[in-house]
């Protein structure tokens, strides 16, 4: 398969799988229902956060995350609803902990700032080389502070050399892309340009079969090649090909023609 061939099959994978009736089959679906910025960047990064398993279950369970916070995100956060919330299990290995340990801090972002967009602003993250790590690590920092220096990897990795940081990269694909179709696009504090591809192991073994990457880790290191060779064919908009890699690596099943 040539460059041009590639090029090609990937625009039309991606427009193919990049349309309205996505939605209702992705978490991006929760973050969309609301309208204030604050409550969007809540819901995209909770839902985001959860976003490993089954898709049903992660659906069911951003579900409950919404109605633990009663529809209302970003005052059930400022009002530090989740302090009375009781242990329980919300998604997999993510439990009630964890969920308090994730609001305490971004109610302390939120105390000082409009927004999550205002925070990354102001902490630079967009002059940063590699902003959504640069955006983790300044959050990681914030979250530790309001938890009495306690990290939680569940809410965010601490592992900044090395992890691919699929969710928040998915996270900021949906606040940061708009084209007026799936994504959302309330952020202009990052461009389009300066996203990286969510990867995980689907999308990581669609890569390698496609040529686009031979590094077998799906890590930090591996994001950063196969975004490189993504934006080659789209600058402006390299993560545009997210949505062909997964169509194409929907169940391991490859429709390449060589």
């Amino acid at each position: 398969m040539t460059d041009r061939d590639l090029k090609e099959m990937l625009d039309r994978e991606a427009s193919r799988i990049n349309n309205l009736s996505f939605i209702d089959r992705d978490p991006v679906q929760f973050p969309r229902r609301f309208e204030k910025i604050q409550d969007i960047e809540i819901v995209a990064l909770l839902s985001a956060t959860i976003a490993w398993g089954n898709r049903k279950m992660i659906c069911n369970n951003c579900e409950k995350m919404l109605s633990l916070m009663d529809h209302d995100p970003y005052n059930y956060v400022m009002d530090r609803g989740y302090e009375d919330l009781p242990d329980m299990n919300i998604h997999r290995t993510f439990f009630a902990k964890d969920f308090r340990h994730f609001l305490r801090g971004l109610n302390a972002i939120y105390s000082r700032h409009k927004s999550l967009a205002d925070f990354a602003a102001k902490e630079g993250v967009a002059a940063s080389e590699l902003p959504s790590w640069t955006l983790v690590e300044k959050m990681n920092r914030e979250l530790a502070a309001a938890n009495g220096g306690v990290t939680d990897s569940r809410c965010l990795p601490g592992n900044l050399a090395t992890t691919a940081l699929k969710r928040i990269n998915m996270a900021l694909r949906w606040l940061v892309r708009d084209d007026g179709i799936v994504d959302i696009g309330i952020w202009d504090v990052i461009s389009p340009s300066q996203l990286y591809i969510p990867l995980d192991v689907h999308v990581g073994n669609t890569a390698r079969q496609l040529g686009l990457t031979d590094r077998r880790a799906n890590d930090k290191k591996t994001v950063i090649a196969l975004t490189a060779k993504l934006r080659e064919m789209r600058p402006d908009d390299p993560v545009f090909y997210d949505y062909a890699l997964f169509g194409l690596g929907v169940d391991n099943e490859l429709k390449i023609v060589d």
